[in-house]
């Protein structure tokens, strides 16, 4: 039996893309970063960028091909990297068009 907090509500792909992150500081002023995706699903996904962020930081992902954007929240951080963060975060709705996956998963749709 699989573990039900490991349950994802939909399939996961590895996916390595550019990532644009467009959030606020604790100051409330607007930054960007720029960071790299890991594994994606129709949900969000998993990137890892230098900017520290916050469990439930809203951000705005954006990919930079298309200029397509997705409001979005920080799910989980983890710095086991020296030099990045792992950031998993959250679609505020699904949005599986916004991966270039050619042949998504059926849970996808």
């Amino acid at each position: 039996m699989s573990d039900p907090s490991n349950r994802r509500r939909s399939e996961r792909v590895m996916l390595q893309m550019p990532l644009v992150v467009h959030t606020e500081n604790i100051d409330r002023q607007a930054v960007t970063g720029e960071a790299r995706t890991m594994v994606v699903n129709a949900h969000g996904g998993l990137m890892k960028l230098k900017m520290e962020l916050k469990v439930g930081q809203p951000i705005v992902v954006v990919n930079p091909a298309n200029h397509e954007q997705q409001s979005s929240r920080v799910v989980r951080v983890d710095d086991t990297d020296p030099e990045f963060f792992a950031v998993a975060f959250e679609f505020d709705s699904p949005a599986p068009k916004f991966w270039p996956v050619v042949f998504p998963p059926p849970d996808w749709v």
